[in-house]
């Protein structure tokens, strides 16, 4: 069993102008001591879907169904009381900004401690003491003095490595970085992450990472989900995704990478805008940016298909591939003594498949 199962999750947004569907149908599933990277665009869904797992969404937004099953006990419906002992303990979150997530009032021990006696039995003495040990663990020098200052004393770099400090304080079974490097400088960002896989190989935690940056996804993860328009479009092993990828807008965010390959060449972007997830097409949310979309794109939303055991992805062009195939296998000439076996192409390629 994974430690971590999220199955067909919709959330969302219930506004004046209507209901804004930010998560539609992810599913996915977390082992212990792997590192699941979730891609994609702003507006993707990626940081709600985080959210959603912890239930810390906004007034307006809901879980409207699906299943979040944490070593087996359901979250969805859990309760608050079950939460509060969820979060913390068994799933802890660095967000994106630390000098937003720090208060400015407050030292940095006081914030601290106040985690750790919150999540545990620890008094105000052994509180004081895993701090320290915390942030000496997240390479922090002084720990002392440190605990006495406060966030504007510090570095973008040095925030977030307390924030890490904070997420870790209980020993959780799941920390979730949200784009934990967002708004750090190229070096500060590569020690970041250099910290979190020395942290992840000494506690042996499971990570959820979330980020728009795919070289990031690279050096990490184990596994990824892409996503697009709140629903996954490709997931698989990062080898599978990165080396063979089978959506369309896996591929327009490889080819948008900058490479050794590319010096002095224009960059290659996804044309257009993420749609409005107010007004969901019936069709594949990428459509009207894809540039090998069929009829069959805008007319009716791909299912997930399996790629292999370790790779799914939900785009037509797999089926389309497919469909082609067989019709190869099927123009061969067969063995005199051997009469050819008819093979079923789906229907939907074979009505619509046409380019448009």
């Amino acid at each position: 069993m994974s430690l971590l199962e999220v199955t067909d999750l919709h959330t969302s947004f219930f506004t004046d102008a209507g209901e804004v569907k930010a998560v539609n149908g992810v599913s996915f599933f977390l082992d212990r001591g792997k590192v699941l990277g979730i891609v994609g665009e702003s507006g993707s869904g990626k940081s709600v879907t985080a959210y959603s797992i912890l239930q810390i969404l906004a007034p307006t937004g809901r879980i409207v169904s699906g299943s979040i099953k944490l070593d087996g006990q359901e979250l969805v419906g859990a309760g608050e009381k079950v939460m509060q002992d969820v979060r913390g303990n068994r799933i802890s979150i660095i967000f994106q900004d630390p000098m937003t997530s720090l208060n400015p009032t407050y030292t940095i021990g006081h914030q601290l401690m106040e985690a750790i006696m919150l999540h545990t039995n620890r008094n105000k003495r052994q509180a004081w003491d895993r701090a320290v040990e915390m942030l000496r663990l997240v390479n922090i020098n002084e720990p002392e003095k440190r605990m006495k200052q406060y966030p504007f004393e510090h570095s973008g770099g040095m925030r977030q490595r307390i924030m890490i400090a904070m997420a870790l304080a209980c020993e959780p079974d799941i920390l979730i970085a949200d784009e934990p490097t967002t708004a750090l400088d190229v070096t500060i960002q590569a020690q970041i992450l250099e910290l979190m896989q020395d942290l992840q190989k000494k506690l042996g935690m499971a990570i959820i990472m979330i980020t728009h940056d795919l070289g990031v996804i690279a050096q990490l993860c184990d596994e990824v989900v892409v996503m697009y328009a709140g629903s996954y479009c490709e997931r698989g092993t990062a080898d599978e995704v990165f080396y063979n990828p089978k959506h369309e807008y896996t591929k327009g965010l490889l080819r948008s990478i900058p490479t050794l390959d590319t010096v002095g060449q224009r960059l290659k972007p996804i044309i257009g805008t993420p749609i409005d997830l107010l007004n969901l097409p019936k069709g594949c949310p990428f459509a009207p940016r894809c540039d090998a979309a069929m009829k069959i794109c805008v007319r009716e939303a791909p299912k997930s298909q399996d790629i292999n055991e370790f790779h799914k992805a939900s785009c037509w062009m797999n089926v389309k591939a497919l469909v082609e195939a067989q019709a190869a296998l099927e123009e061969q000439p067969a063995a005199p003594d051997e009469a050819p076996e008819p093979a079923a192409a789906p229907a939907a390629i074979a009505e619509g498949g046409d380019d448009e």
